[in-house]
């Protein structure tokens, strides 16, 4: 290496090494404390004790909470994707053609992404309020009488999951950004061939965004299976643990039980990454079968 080249070299690094020192103490060191600690018994105010796979075999085989709040994790995690992706998927579509005021309406549609998150739940929580909240009086109009959302174990995992469009605006401006590297020639030509506009969306539309369409699955799912500030502050858990997900219950464990569970709380979250790990690895495994490629 030239004298020059070392030179910037070390410059290089000496830049970027805030960044490198940050990883290590503050991602990478508890990334691999957690991972000891979740073999280990441990309250935070004593030192933690080996105890092998107990935490595993005791969240796998004795933990009825465990399976609940993966299952209520799960039901979340297909409905609100589902509801997130079809919805985003279509404003982007009709925010892409020519309509008017259309900087305005990706403004509103955007707008709840950039609310905090404290703000937005508070704003959700009277939205759903079953005597005076807006949703129960607009489904009276329909003859449906008022729903208790977030009060009622069947009721309150649907009341989260229609929550959670109010972050639709970040998928939607992703696929709107797909959607307009979409040549007009395919479109021009289609429009020869006398194809409709629901074939042009079934075979241009859909084979072109298949790219765009499994990075917003990835990040969707990954994001919806972490999901914790609403639900803490929506339900804390929800009646009869109806809306205790994963990342709450691992936040009970490790914050608000006496004497706190910390080894136990950090098994859970390894056993979450790889579940987040698994569902991410198995959707770009079999992608080659429904995501086209131009190449």
């Amino acid at each position: 290496m030239r004298p020059l080249e070392a030179y910037n070299t070390k410059q290089g690094f000496f830049f970027i090494s805030p960044w490198i020192i940050g990883f290590f103490l503050f991602i990478f060191g508890p990334f691999v404390a957690s991972f000891i600690l979740s073999f280990t018994d441990y309250s935070i105010l004593t030192p933690p004790k080996w105890i092998g796979f107990k935490n595993y075999n005791y969240a796998f085989f004795r933990d009825r909470i465990f399976w609940k709040s993966l299952t209520v994790t799960v039901q979340y995690v297909i409905g609100s994707v589902f509801l997130t992706m079809i919805i985003a998927f279509f404003l982007a579509i009709l925010l892409n053609s020519k309509i008017k005021f259309k900087a305005f309406w990706r403004a509103v549609f955007y707008l709840p992404c950039v609310v905090p998150l404290v703000a937005l739940s508070m704003i959700w929580i009277v939205v759903l309020n079953p005597k005076y909240g807006p949703l129960n009086y607009l489904i009276s109009f329909f003859g449906v009488t008022p729903i208790k959302w977030l009060q009622s174990p069947d009721t309150s995992m649907m009341g989260l999951i229609i929550m959670s469009i109010s972050w639709i605006g970040i998928t939607m401006i992703i696929f709107l950004a797909g959607l307009q590297n979409i040549s007009n020639d395919m479109y021009e030509a289609a429009d020869i061939e006398g194809a409709s506009k629901f074939q042009k969306l079934l075979y241009i539309t859909l084979p072109m965004m298949t790219p765009i369409i499994l990075f917003n699955l990835i990040i969707n799912i990954i994001q919806k299976f972490q999901v914790f500030g609403q639900i803490l502050i929506m339900t804390n858990g929800g009646p009869l643990n109806s809306t205790k997900v994963f990342m709450l219950y691992i936040f009970d464990n490790a914050f608000q039980y006496t004497p706190a569970k910390m080894g136990y709380a950090c098994g859970l979250a390894w056993i979450l990454f790889v579940i987040i790990f698994f569902f991410s690895f198995l959707i770009f495994k079999t992608s080659d079968k429904w995501v086209f490629s131009s190449e």
